[in-house]
């Protein structure tokens, strides 16, 4: 039978066909797309599903620490675990609440809200790493690993450390240290399921993160703490602003301790980046610049006339000085602004700028951290007439107090400025020095004569002049008191001031150099020998019942024989003859003026208990550690000056 007639019997055949055909067609489609995915495009699926499957996360690393240079912390990283719970994935809701009671320490109830709560993700809070291998494995609690940045000591130091946020560095060694200190990343693969949830236990580390290395300071953690408390219990005092104090050994520029407060905020770092008008403190390098080149002597006679003086259109006054004529080292102690701007007259300008210059104003220092400027010294040739004068009593000028603290400290040490140093080492995670940064000198300022000549005119300061507040008993001190108006828009401000003491102990070798500055102090006292002065002795106090200073140097520079003993045994040089320094205004008690009643310190630390009984002119034995308990003798007693009261602590045995 034909084709066709078999069609037209059948009249459903082509349609028969046409299917057909469409299934032919249709498998030769899928057999030719299957092999395009299964060979062509094999690598490209492959990895699709790779994706589906597996994800990627970077490992976070350890920060560095940053240390004080014995070896006491100051930053670290601790890892701590973020605990969340996914409720939708737990399989045994009776486990895991059991795990986060037992384990995390939470209330039942708690711990029901958390596994059987509504939300696709609940938020448990950081623990420590002692609980992460009890919860992992548990479905549907998901422990992830963290590094948080602590500080053991608080605030202790927190403008020179800085603080890290989400991983960066802001401020201090953290900013300027941070490539250093940050580490390097490492990287993670893990498997995930359908909804791309992590698996508990299916993570595999491609590459272990790398710790950051460590940054050692060569800050002194006990006179770090001695000079911030000293500081703030006379900002609170005198109801100031503000203020900065700076500790620096002269011989090698170490930054001992460095503490700035603006405002309430303690993390200013306003010893570095805010330039003031220095005002008498300054003197100090108008009268080194006349003696080194010879155009003037300290026994040179000037004529003040009565305190007042007026050149070129400004008037210059005298607030402490009553005599018409006085020597240049009597107007130097005596802070006469007429007598050392008359002396400053033979000083050629380009000398006088040259000098400034020498001693390191109008140029950063270097120290390594971020922020630092230069303060302002202009060159001759932008000065106006009244300029010579305005500069030989601190004024048109502005320095940092590190800027101070390190010219100061070229006086000190015979005359070599140096650069500050705050770095001591830097140092790879295992703690292997990759580098020692050494004491670096910048240059010969004045010569060990003239460094000499200014120095003891500085300890008359002390000894007779506008810094008796800075006197330390049986130890001379060098310093210099200045206060300097505050200017707003080119204009002085009465009643703003800024209250400086800038000093060094012992005189004759010195072992500290030690700058004070109010900003704003309120009250009617602001001189700096009144307000900064007093801070200076407090913590040389300190230092010296702390046995932080070198005993043995200590003892050649008394005024009377000191019996040499082991630095470790401050115990029993507290009984040596001229062993702690008294307070040059000792309070008078019934009994007469070396009569003096033992103040009560029950409750306090051991050291500030030794300060308060130090200024009230008594002697220290048997401290021990830890806070006060009772003194022997009791307080409230009446002794002598000079008297030994014993301390009893909370650190110390029972007998």
């Amino acid at each position: 039978m034909s084709r066709r007639r078999h069609d037209a019997m059948d009249p459903y055949a082509w349609r028969r066909r046409a299917i057909l055909a469409a299934w032919l067609i249709g498998a030769v489609a899928v057999i030719a797309r299957a092999g395009q995915i299964q060979i062509v495009q094999a690598s490209t699926w492959e990895d699709i599903a790779v994706r589906q499957q597996e994800g990627a996360a970077t490992l976070p690393a350890p920060r560095g620490t940053v240390l004080v240079g014995n070896g006491v912390p100051l930053s670290v990283t601790r890892e701590r675990v973020l605990v969340n719970i996914a409720p939708r994935e737990v399989r045994d809701p009776v486990a895991v609440r059991q795990r986060l009671t037992d384990v995390l320490g939470l209330s039942s109830s708690r711990a029901e809200r958390l596994v059987s709560g509504e939300s696709g993700w609940n938020r448990v809070g950081l623990y420590s790493m002692a609980v992460r291998d009890s919860l992992v494995g548990l479905s549907g609690v998901h422990v992830q690993s963290l590094y948080q940045r602590y500080y053991p000591h608080g605030e202790i130091a927190r403008g020179v450390t800085g603080v890290v946020i989400d991983g960066d560095g802001r401020g201090g060694v953290e900013q300027q240290f941070d490539e250093h200190l940050r580490g390097t990343t490492g990287s993670q693969i893990f498997a995930r399921d359908a909804h791309g949830n992590p698996l508990p236990g299916q993570r595999v580390t491609v590459e272990e993160p790398r710790a950051g290395g460590e940054v050692l300071l060569t800050l002194d953690m006990e006179l770090q703490e001695i000079a911030q408390s000293a500081l703030l219990e006379a900002i609170d005092e005198h109801q100031a602003f503000g203020g900065d104090i700076l500790i620096t050994d002269p011989y090698t520029g170490e930054i001992k301790a460095l503490f700035s407060i603006r405002d309430k905020n303690i993390a200013a770092l306003s010893a570095i980046n805010a330039p003031f008008e220095p005002g008498s403190t300054l003197k100090v390098f108008t009268v080194a610049a006349l003696l080194e080149n010879g155009l003037a002597d300290l026994n040179d006679s000037i004529d003040i006339g009565n305190g007042r003086w007026t050149i070129n259109g400004r008037t210059l006054s005298d607030v402490h000085v009553e005599s018409e004529q006085v020597t240049l080292r009597e107007a130097f102690y005596e802070s006469s602004n007429v007598g050392i701007a008359k002396a400053a007259l033979v000083l050629p300008e380009g000398l006088h700028y040259q000098s400034l210059r020498d001693f390191g104003f109008g140029t950063r220092t270097g120290i390594k951290l971020p922020g630092e400027v230069e303060g302002v010294l202009r060159s001759p040739d932008r000065w106006s007439r009244q300029s010579p004068q305005s500069l030989a009593i601190g004024y048109e000028m502005s320095a940092t107090p590190l800027q101070m603290a390190m010219a100061y400290g070229a006086i000190a040490n015979g005359g070599t400025l140096m650069r500050p140093r705050l770095i001591r080492e830097i140092r790879d995670a295992n703690g292997r020095t990759l580098e020692r940064l050494e004491a670096q000198e910048i240059r010969r300022v004045v010569s060990p004569q003239t460094a000499a000549q200014v120095g003891r005119a500085m300890v008359d300061v002390v000894e007779t002049g506008t810094g008796g507040a800075a006197r330390i008993g049986s130890y001379q001190v060098a310093g210099k008191s200045g206060t300097a108006r505050f200017a707003t828009g080119g204009v002085y401000q009465s009643g703003d001031y800024s209250s400086s003491f800038i000093g060094y102990f012992p005189a004759d070798n010195p072992q500290l150099v030690i700058f004070v500055k109010l900003d704003r102090p309120e009250g009617g006292v602001y001189y700096g020998g009144a307000v900064a002065a007093p801070v200076t002795r407090s913590v040389m106090e300190a230092a010296l019942a702390a046995n932080i200073l070198d005993i043995e140097t200590l003892a050649e520079s008394a005024r009377e024989p000191v019996e040499v003993v082991s630095p470790d045994r401050y115990a029993e040089y507290i009984n040596t003859p001229v062993p702690i320094p008294l307070s040059p205004e000792l309070p008078e008690s019934e009994g007469g003026a070396d009569a003096v009643a033992i103040p009560d310190v029950s409750g306090l630390p051991v050291r500030f208990a030794v300060r308060e009984l130090h200024k009230h002119g008594l002697r220290v034995t048997e401290m021990g550690t830890g806070d006060v308990v009772r003194t022997y003798p009791t307080a409230g007693s009446v002794v002598t000056r000079g008297e030994v009261v014993r301390l009893r602590s909370g650190g110390q045995d029972d007998e």
